[in-house]
């Protein structure tokens, strides 16, 4: 709990987990749950492993389900979220309307450059570099090289 007031003001710091060795840089946002002190929250809503490095002024909103695994690095001002706002409603404002929670997952040993935006539902695989300013919308295979809005593997590595 004092490593996580460290932070700042996360919200909802009891969903929230991090590993030996992590450092999350200054104005860095955590978020878990739909609402400032939810009841019954679980406490692994936000999983961040060992070793890893959060950039300044990112931010990461996990209604239900966040897993970022060990030795993840991000530059500066990257967006992880697994929920987005709905807009099929044209007369409720779209902060009203919101989207089904899909889990993210980040696999070992990834990263993901400055700006990188990770929307709900995608599973990054191991050993994954995501470049500057890219946008992920879908799963990105372990070992490769991704860029752009949508985030599409260029390279894959052997191994």
């Amino acid at each position: 709990q004092r490593r996580l007031l460290a932070l700042g003001l996360p919200v909802n710091p009891q969903g929230i987990r991090i590993g030996s060795g992590t450092i999350v840089a200054p104005h860095v946002v955590l978020s878990t749950g739909w609402e400032p002190d939810q009841a019954g929250l679980g406490d692994s809503v936000l999983v961040i492993g060992d070793r890893c490095l959060i950039g300044r002024g990112s931010s990461i909103v996990a209604h239900e389900s966040v897993r970022i695994g060990d030795d993840v690095w991000t530059g500066h001002h990257v967006h992880i979220t697994d929920m987005n706002h709905g807009h099929t409603d044209p007369d409720v404002p779209i902060s009203q309307q919101f989207a089904t929670p899909a889990p993210v997952s980040i696999g070992d040993g990834s990263w993901l450059g400055h700006g990188v935006v990770v929307l709900p539902g995608v599973t990054i695989g191991h050993h994954v570099v995501v470049g500057a300013g890219s946008v992920v919308t879908h799963d990105l295979p372990d070992r490769s090289v991704c860029v752009g809005s949508p985030a599409r593997p260029l390279e894959r590595s052997a191994g």
